[in-house]
């Protein structure tokens, strides 16, 4: 059976260059990955007291299956004033609810950043933004390598595909590292 890697684009556009990243990796993993893109779209702001009186929202319950079910897990990020986009960590934040669900979602799970920006810097403070919080929900990160597109607009063709064939030798070989990683656990 194939490894299953679920990639979450934290960008609502619908022309996300994040998203087009990781539909670009579905072509450009290796024979044995599954990568299965999804995104954060239906999930609400977070509220405890919403969370109390109806519980868990259905995006986010069938988001939490999915993760819990893969063998690991891509976070595709956007770089929002040099941090993590607020929508895609409300996503995570509701994720984690409640706590004692944790372990069973994230503990122990293989996760790679990845991500892309019209900017210079490719989502690297994103990056490594995101990292205390990997490290709270007890993931386990992988460090092997790092995909950060910069200047994406010049990357993506008008329909979302790589235009660049060294950006999916980048791809490539970024999917093939951390699935080696994700194997040899």
């Amino acid at each position: 059976m194939a490894m299953q890697i679920i990639g979450i684009s934290g960008s609502l556009r619908k022309d996300s260059f994040n998203t087009a990243l990781l539909r670009a990796g579905t072509q450009l993993a290796p024979e044995s990955v599954e990568l299965q893109v999804t995104g954060v779209h239906g999930i609400p702001l977070f509220n405890a007291d919403e969370e109390s009186a109806h519980g868990l929202p259905e995006a986010v319950v069938a988001l939490k299956e999915q993760i819990a079910a893969s063998d690991a897990l891509i976070l595709a990020t956007p770089e929002y004033n040099n941090g993590i986009p607020g929508v895609f960590k409300n996503a995570i934040d509701w994720l984690s609810r409640p706590g004692s669900d944790i372990p069973r979602v994230f503990g122990g799970k293989p996760v790679a950043l990845m991500g892309a920006s019209p900017g210079g810097f490719g989502t690297i403070l994103s990056q490594n933004a995101w990292l205390p919080v990997l490290r709270s929900l007890g993931t386990d990160p992988w460090f092997g390598s790092r995909l950060l597109v910069s200047r994406a607009g010049s990357v993506f063709d008008d329909q979302g595909a790589i235009a660049d064939e060294k950006m999916n030798e980048q791809i490539a070989k970024f999917l093939n590292g951390f699935s080696e990683f994700v194997t040899s656990r």
